[in-house]
C-alpha cells in the first residue's frame, strides 16, 4: 500500500471499512507478526541503492515496463492516475499508480516472486493487487481530507501530498498499545498487529508558513495503520484504515484530542445547531 510513481480491526479507531479482497495485504505481509527487510512490501521498502531513487516515494525512477524473462502472462502497461494531488512542484498534477508489469518487475526485483517458477505471487493476481492497493490508497486519502476539512475551508485550499515511506518493520506506539490491550482485555480488544504501516506527508494550505520550499504550506506527518479486518456479510475480507497525524507537535495532538472528545460531547451534551 501507499505506493506511487513519479516520473523524473478493533484497532481501528477511524471508522474507516474498506471491503475488497483479499482477506490480508495482497503482496504478502504478515497479519500475526511484524516482518523487516524483504519480507515487508516489495513495492516501497528498500534499502538498496538500484538505480536512481526518487526522495519523494522512494522507488526507483525508471523501472521497466518491459516483460521480464520467463513471464507467462501479459500484464497491462497501463498506468491509472489517483485523485491525491502531488505536493512536490515541476511533476504531473497527480500521482500515478504503477501499471501491474511495473508491480511485477517490482516484486522481482525485491524477491518476492521467483523469476523462474512465479511462486509466492501468482502472475494472474498481479492485477488484482493493483487494484486493491490503490483502492485502499484513495481510501487513506480521503480519511486524510476528512482530517484536514476544517483547514481547507478555513484556506479554500486543498492539501496535497508530498511524500510517503512505508515502514512495515516499525510499530506505531498506538498499534502497539492496541495489541498489549488486546492480549489483556481480548473480549474488548484485538490483539492483532497491522500488516503495513506508512507515514505520509501532507501538505496542509497555511499562509502562516515559514516553509521555504513550500511556500505557502505547512508540512504534517500522518501515520496509517493497516488491518486486516472480518469478512462481511457476502464473505468478502475488509480492512481497516487506522489514520491520523503523527503526534508531533501541540497542533496535531489538539486535533487528535478533539476528534476524540467531539462523539463524547455530542453524546452527552448534544449538538449546538438549530
Amino acid at each position: 500500500m501507499g505506493w506511487f510513481w513519479a516520473d523524473s480491526g478493533k484497532n481501528s479507531t477511524s471508522g474507516n471499512k474498506i471491503t475488497d479482497k483479499p482477506s490480508e495485504c495482497p503482496l504478502g505481509h504478515s497479519t500475526s507478526k511484524v516482518t523487516s527487510g524483504a519480507d515487508g512490501c516489495p513495492v516501497l521498502h528498500g534499502s538498496n541503492a538500484q538505480n536512481e531513487i526518487n526522495p519523494f516515494n522512494n522507488m526507483p525512477k525508471n523501472l521497466s515496463h518491459e516483460k521480464h524473462i520467463g513471464q507467462k502472462l501479459e500484464l497491462p502497461k497501463d498506468r491509472t492516475t489517483s485523485s491525491i494531488p502531488k505536493g512536490n512542484p515541476g511533476e504531473e498534477e497527480f500521482w500515478e499508480y504503477p501499471s501491474p508489469q511495473q508491480m511485477y518487475n517490482a516484486m522481482i526485483r525485491k524477491g518476492k516472486i521467483d523469476p523462474n517458477t512465479g511462486e509466492e505471487i501468482p502472475e494472474d493476481a498481479v492485477e488484482s493487487m493493483v487494484f486493491v492497493h490503490n483502492f485502499l490508497n484513495e481510501g487513506c486519502w480521503q480519511e486524510i481530507l476528512d482530517w484536514e476539512k476544517k483547514y481547507s475551508e478555513q484556506t479554500e485550499m486543498e492539501p496535497k501530498l508530498l511524500q510517503f515511506m512505508g515502514k512495515p518493520s516499525q510499530l506505531s506506539p498506538r498499534a502497539r498499545c492496541f495489541s498489549i490491550l488486546g492480549t489483556l482485555f481480548p473480549s474488548k480488544f484485538s490483539a492483532e498487529l497491522p500488516f503495513d504501516r506508512h507515514d505520509w506527508v501532507v501538505l496542509r494550505p497555511d499562509p502562516t508558513s515559514s516553509d521555504t520550499k513550500n511556500p505557502g504550506f505547512r508540512q504534517v506527518r500522518y501515520v496509517i495503520d493497516f488491518y486486516g479486518g472480518p469478512d462481511d456479510e457476502d464473505g468478502l475480507p475488509t480492512f481497516n484504515l487506522d489514520v491520523r497525524p503523527a503526534l508531533d507537535n501541540f497542533t496535531n495532538a489538539k486535533d487528535r484530542f478533539t476528534r476524540w472528545t467531539e462523539p463524547i460531547i455530542q453524546e452527552y451534551f448534544g449538538s449546538d445547531k438549530k
